[in-house]
């Protein structure tokens, strides 16, 4: 990759969550890795730049990639999800200006070369025309959800008089005419529908992005190849695809251990891909009758499973219904969980990062999405990657999966000898491959963010100031 002397400057601005700020923070390693001219500050409330510390996280970044904060002017992380509604509404009033701000000051010592901004904060391409200074969107969900959203106009009408019942089969691809979108379901577009507030920021932010100078997505080329295309076609700048946006772990074979976590003790004892890994992320929360009917489901399948359950008390409770088959923690580094050979699994809410630590992993998925763009990856997962099996689909009327179908669908994908579980795996094995090869040199993402950085470099995003 291009390297040049003078040095240059690049603004990072996630939205301010655990899924956005994860991948925005990969993305700003591999640009620093990319050329020794970058520097990177990444902007993020006080709030986040005191969780990163405790995570141990700006000690393990390049030395080239930097905090710079705004002050906690949205509401905490530790209470969004009670009120996620009101998060996005703060985010889109209050956030914006005290960036522009901290912009305002770096502007003083240099203008920077670019600003990298999450798509969903929809002041982002404003703040950066105000200043003359090029913005590329960042794209932390699939490029397929991407294209349906860009798409939006294109939506089946909300008083559609076929129903529901004539949309459920239903796919946007038989109202936009593009392919890649057989995999967003018009019932999942109804659902959208019902998150008002969400899907306003988000039509603004989509109408805001079509601004920018250029758009990264954390997926890879082969994984969705023909929503990428499209988009490339129908962007009116570069499109780079540069993932899968995950940390990089030293892999060494079934031999490698994992140390310094004495769970891992437990998983160091089971036999190859006889575990099923269990985990909603860090955000998504599910009802108790819900959790009960999983951990029910997973006794009866009698298959060993590793459950992370994000408290103690729900440990101690979920531990209790599980018995000896299981072992339930708090917390984990989840891609050294599921890259261990005795993880043969994955129960997932089927958020993008997730999904690609187990596509790079090459583990097989139970598909249980709960919102947004996860009901769009759940059949991803299932219809079009065909890597795993979607849960979603057999909720019952009170829209609870039961504890006899999670134990049918865990007994199928850990089964080694049934036909549609060896198939999944194959498949995903070979996912895992592209998703590696991928980021090696010479693979499709690293010539994308070759082109990205060097058209940094360049100057091919530069954009003249407005006033506006």
């Amino acid at each position: 990759m291009a390297t040049a002397a003078a040095a240059r400057h690049v603004v990072a601005v996630p939205f301010p969550g655990r899924g956005h700020i994860n991948p925005m923070l990969v993305v700003c390693r591999l640009l620093a890795a990319a050329d020794s001219s970058l520097t990177i500050t990444v902007v993020v409330t006080e709030e986040w730049q005191g969780l990163l510390a405790s995570a141990g996280v700006p000690p393990t970044l390049p030395e080239r990639v930097r905090l710079a904060t705004i002050p906690n002017v949205i509401p905490s992380e530790h209470g969004r999800g009670t009120d996620h509604a009101g998060f996005i509404e703060a985010v889109h009033a209050k956030m914006g200006e005290p960036v522009e701000r901290l912009l305002d000051q770096m502007m003083l010592e240099r203008k920077p070369e670019a600003i990298v901004a999450d798509t969903y904060l929809t002041w982002g391409v404003a703040a950066g025309a105000r200043r003359g200074i090029p913005v590329c969107s960042l794209w932390t969900m699939p490029a397929t959800f991407f294209l349906a959203l860009y798409l939006m106009d294109r939506w089946p009408p909300a008083d559609d008089s076929e129903g529901e019942e004539g949309q459920r089969g239903k796919s946007l691809d038989e109202y936009t005419s593009y392919p890649a979108l057989s995999s967003v379901k018009c019932s999942d577009i109804k659902i959208f529908r019902t998150w008002q507030l969400q899907l306003k920021r988000t039509a603004e932010g989509f109408s805001n992005v079509r601004k920018a100078h250029c758009v990264l997505f954390t997926s890879f080329y082969e994984l969705e190849a023909s929503a990428i295309d499209a988009l490339s076609q129908m962007v009116p700048y570069p499109a780079y695809a540069v993932g899968p946006s995950i940390p990089h772990v030293p892999l060494g074979g079934d031999t490698e251990k994992i140390h310094h976590e004495e769970h891992i003790k437990w998983l160091d004892a089971q036999p190859k891909n006889s575990v099923l890994y269990v985990s909603f992320g860090s955000f998504v929360s599910l009802s108790f009758s819900q959790l009960d009917e999983f951990a029910m489901g997973l006794h009866d399948s009698g298959v060993r499973f590793f459950l992370v359950a994000r408290d103690n008390a729900t440990t101690t409770s979920l531990q209790q219904i599980s018995g000896d088959k299981g072992l339930v923690v708090p917390w984990c580094d989840q891609l050294k969980i599921l890259c261990h050979p005795s993880v043969g699994g994955f129960l997932s809410h089927c958020g993008w990062n997730s999904t690609l630590e187990a596509v790079f992993a090459g583990v097989p998925l139970l598909a249980f999405p709960i919102a947004w763009d996860q009901l769009v990856i759940g059949h991803l997962v299932a219809d079009e990657w065909k890597i795993g099996i979607n849960l979603r689909e057999q909720k019952n009327e009170n829209g609870i999966v039961n504890r006899a179908a999670v134990s049918a669908a865990v007994t199928k994908l850990v089964d080694l000898g049934d036909g549609d579980s060896q198939e999944m795996r194959r498949r995903a094995e070979k996912l895992c491959q592209a998703s590696r090869s991928a980021i090696q040199e010479g693979g499709s993402s690293w010539r994308s963010l070759s082109d990205f950085v060097e058209d940094i470099i360049k100057g091919r995003l530069n954009v003249a100031e407005i006033s506006h």
